[in-house]
């Protein structure tokens, strides 16, 4: 018994010095975490880098099966992506073919009708490098300049519509404003119905439409393009979307030019128009040739001239050289005139 109980009060002491030394050492990590917060961070960062090339080893294939295991369930989902695409390259490839025999009819209507062509249209690529609140509200930075082709003026898209147009062009860089800043202004047109109009930015996400005919008839959900009024932006660029705010008519834009990244700069090439050919039958632009004096009192005198023996119309001058037959009904001469006078004057007497 004694022997026993000895033991058993043995084991129960060796028991209890295990969970106070824990307790203890417990009770020093949380005064040490507290006096040095970074100690455990820095243990942590070391113990992760001690320990990432065993993590990357197991990682690997562990990585390998996951894509594996993964690609089994996607494996019937590309095959029929694979058959949708394909079906939709024969649709673009017929709508392609008709594009080109549309494109090439419009050609031939064109030499038929004698119509002036489009203006050629260019772009460059940019890459937008930065945003600032100066000059302007809202102004976007671009990574070409004038040695790329860009000019004041020109308009700015991207993939879903217009964005701005560029005010401020330098060697390497150019500055955009965007039509929803206060300062912009574009002339656009709603379709359908053909109605032009001003589009004005208020720094608000929905530029205000300006200028609308009384009788325009216009309506939510119209879609609102560039007019290409003044020649400088070209026309028919998509703008966005109009809606209704009660007093007006606002623009919902297609493009979110904080979203934007990659854009185009767009230049117009409008063509000189040159006046049309003179013909025979306009009137014409200057004075009358001037005449020579003579010439022209001779004509004056020949118009205004009394008719007379004397004067041998153009139509007789071949028959003027002939001898003429003696006047009838005209006075006889002096000499002879003398006596038949008196002679005549004495019988009548």
């Amino acid at each position: 018994m004694p022997n026993g109980t000895w033991k058993i009060a043995r084991g129960k002491g060796s028991a209890q010095l295990p969970l106070a030394i824990v307790a203890v050492l417990a009770v020093v990590l949380v005064l040490l975490g507290k006096a040095q917060s970074t100690l455990f961070d820095r243990a942590r960062a070391e113990f992760s880098d001690w320990t990432a090339p065993a993590l990357e080893a197991v990682r690997a294939p562990l990585a390998g099966v996951s894509r594996w295991v993964g690609s089994l369930g996607e494996i019937f989902v590309v095959y029929e992506e694979n058959l949708r695409l394909k079906e939709e390259n024969a649709r673009l490839r017929q709508w392609q073919s008709a594009a080109l025999l549309l494109e090439d009819r419009m050609k031939r209507y064109r030499l038929l009708l004698n119509a002036v062509p489009d203006p050629a249209l260019s772009s460059v690529t940019a890459h937008v490098i930065g945003r600032a609140t100066r000059p302007f509200l809202d102004t976007m930075i671009l990574d070409v300049g004038k040695t790329g082709g860009v000019h004041p003026g020109q308009a700015v898209v991207d993939p879903r519509g217009m964005i701005g147009r560029v005010f401020l062009s330098g060697e390497r860089t150019s500055w955009v404003i965007l039509l929803t800043d206060l300062n912009s202004r574009i002339p656009v047109r709603i379709v359908p119905g053909n109605v032009q109009a001003i589009m004005a930015g208020d720094n608000t996400q929905a530029p205000e439409v300006e200028t609308l005919p009384p009788l325009a008839k216009v309506h939510a959900g119209d879609q609102v393009v560039t007019s290409g009024d003044g020649g400088l932006l070209p026309p028919d660029l998509p703008v966005g979307i109009l809606m209704s705010d009660g007093d007006g008519f606002r623009v919902a834009l297609l493009a979110d030019a904080s979203t934007s990244d990659d854009v185009r700069i767009v230049d117009f090439k409008a063509p000189r128009e040159e006046p049309p050919a003179a013909t025979t039958d306009d009137l014409p632009a200057g004075p009358a040739p001037a005449q020579h004096p003579d010439a022209s009192s001779e004509k004056n005198a020949a118009a205004t001239a009394p008719p007379s023996a004397d004067r041998v119309s153009p139509a007789a001058q071949p028959a003027a050289n002939q001898p003429a037959a003696p006047p009838q009904n005209l006075p006889a001469p002096r000499a002879a005139s003398g006596a038949g006078g008196g002679a005549e004057r004495g019988g009548t007497r």
